[in-house]
């Protein structure tokens, strides 16, 4: 059970890095040129919650339509 856990957390969190890495290289796209110049942006800002905060809620709508789906295609396959 707890092995079963385990693999659960690390596909979400996988999932959640990879959303992530995608809003950043979409909102910053001077990350791939540049990287050092938008960091020191960052911490010269004092933004450092915003890139979580806004994968987070990126990250809950696709766990809850991820969800949904789960749901309605289980009650199909009964």
């Amino acid at each position: 059970m707890m092995e079963k856990f385990k693999v659960i957390i690390k596909k979400e969190l996988f999932f959640y890095f990879v959303i992530f890495i995608v809003l950043a290289l979409i909102s910053h796209s001077d990350l791939l040129s540049e990287p050092l110049v938008r960091l020191e942006l960052l911490i010269d800002q004092e933004n450092y919650l915003h890139p979580f905060l806004y994968t987070f809620v990126v990250y809950s709508f696709i766990l809850l339509v991820r969800k949904i789906l789960d749901f309605i295609l289980g009650i199909f396959e009964k």
